[in-house]
């Protein structure tokens, strides 16, 4: 009893694993960011405090120069204070009256130097700095008011320190990081498992041409030993069809891997040659129709049987998506730059979102094979011959249409 394997679930699980890694992905950037935000968050409450703190102290120094009462106790209160306030090295602070004039400031990074010999007094280019700091401030949040009396109202504004902006960025950075990390090591695994399915399948290649040789020297000396027996001509001929065919694929397969000789082809002729012999092989009920380019027939460099490959490869499965009926159009157009080859079928047509995934290794929707041709056909168009092959339009239940696009030769 034979199992076949759904080789087509392979690129639906894949599918799944993929989008459930990005959500698992998602939710631990975003518990990321909004830890970090939140231990940002929690600074930002503390420098407030602190700034608070700060306002406190200025108040209370404020009161007692109001107050007459002297003594030891009450300059342990002001030198206490003073330590407040002269404490503060790394957050920007301005002290503004009521009347909106900057009566002192803090920590800031004044475009001139302050002069030693008179520190209380501010130039016109660091006092035009520090009222764009303080119209910047006046519109944030980052103000405290200070009730002096009944009749003094002092406001403090403040920055948040350099620490705690370049801690609110970290996160990102961090982010960012991680993100050109993953990047960088999905884009070597990626290399590293092409390089490998390349050498696992250039090695199957070599060995299947290998494995054929053998049998195809084989059935040759037997057709002529039958053809010297005097045997009916037209079987011998019929076998002598087939070990050419055979021996067409055992070449075919044997380019795999290597650059293969090209020569130079009207792309008109490279199409009919390739249809040949596919025409006699497709059900009566499949109406083959060549639309030939009649105004231009450029040139391409080709491999001839690599590129008939190709249009077997999707001529069979045209007529098997139309269940051995239907229409078959091949169109042929070209430009001074490149040739265009349509193959439109009538069949099954193929859903978007495996648009991609049919030249994937063993994605199929057959009940039967697994899934290379279209793999090969990519692999000959775009590696071997610098062209582009696509699906230019399909429609579930109307039928697909393949593109190949491949460079033409410039005529000197």
């Amino acid at each position: 009893m034979t199992v076949k394997l759904p080789l087509r679930n392979i690129y639906d699980k894949r599918r799944i694993w993929k989008m459930g890694l990005m959500i698992v992905s998602v939710i631990l950037v975003a518990g990321f960011i909004y830890m970090s935000s939140r231990i940002v968050r929690d600074l930002a409450e503390q420098e407030r405090d602190r700034m608070q703190i700060w306002a406190n102290a200025t108040k209370e120094l404020a009161t007692m120069g109001n107050d007459d009462s002297g003594g030891t106790a009450m300059q342990t209160d002001v030198d206490f204070l003073l330590s407040i306030i002269e404490g503060n090295h790394n957050i920007p602070v301005l002290l503004v009256d009521d009347q909106g004039e900057i009566m002192l400031h803090r920590n800031f990074h004044l475009p001139e130097p302050i002069d030693s010999l008179a520190p209380y007094a501010i130039s016109d280019a660091n006092m035009a700095y520090l009222k764009k700091k303080l119209a910047r401030l006046q519109n944030s949040s980052n103000k405290i008011e200070i009730k002096i009396d009944d009749t003094t109202t002092q406001y403090l504004y403040y920055e948040d320190s350099t620490t705690l902006r370049r801690l609110a960025w970290f996160p990102y950075i961090q982010l960012a990081v991680m993100l050109i990390f993953l990047a960088v090591a999905y884009l070597a695994l990626i290399s590293v498992k092409k390089a490998e399915q390349n050498r696992v399948w250039v090695g199957l290649s070599k060995e299947t041409a290998h494995q054929l040789g053998t049998p195809i020297s084989s059935l040759m000396a037997w057709t002529q030993m039958l053809d010297s027996m005097g045997i009916d001509p037209s079987i011998v001929a019929d076998m002598d069809k087939d070990v050419h065919r055979l021996s067409v694929i055992a070449d075919r397969f044997s380019k795999i891997g290597s650059m293969p000789d090209k020569e130079l082809t009207f792309i008109n002729e490279a199409v009919e040659q390739s249809l040949a012999y596919m025409r006699t092989r497709i059900p009566k009920r499949v109406a083959l129709t060549m639309h030939l380019d009649d105004s231009q027939n450029c040139g391409i460099m080709l491999c001839q049987s690599l590129f008939e490959w190709v249009m077997e490869n999707l001529t069979k499965n045209a007529v098997d998506a139309m269940d051995g009926e239907g229409q078959l159009d091949i169109t042929v157009t070209s430009t001074p730059e490149q040739a265009l080859i349509l193959v439109r079928d009538t069949g099954k047509g193929i859903a978007r979102k495996n648009f991609k995934n049919v030249f994937n290794p063993g994605f199929t929707t057959k009940k039967r094979g697994w899934g290379l041709g279209l793999t090969l056909v990519k692999r000959i168009i775009e590696e071997y011959h610098d062209g582009r092959i696509y699906i230019k339009e399909s429609e579930v239940g109307r039928g697909t249409t393949f593109a190949i696009e491949l460079p033409t030769v410039k005529s000197s």
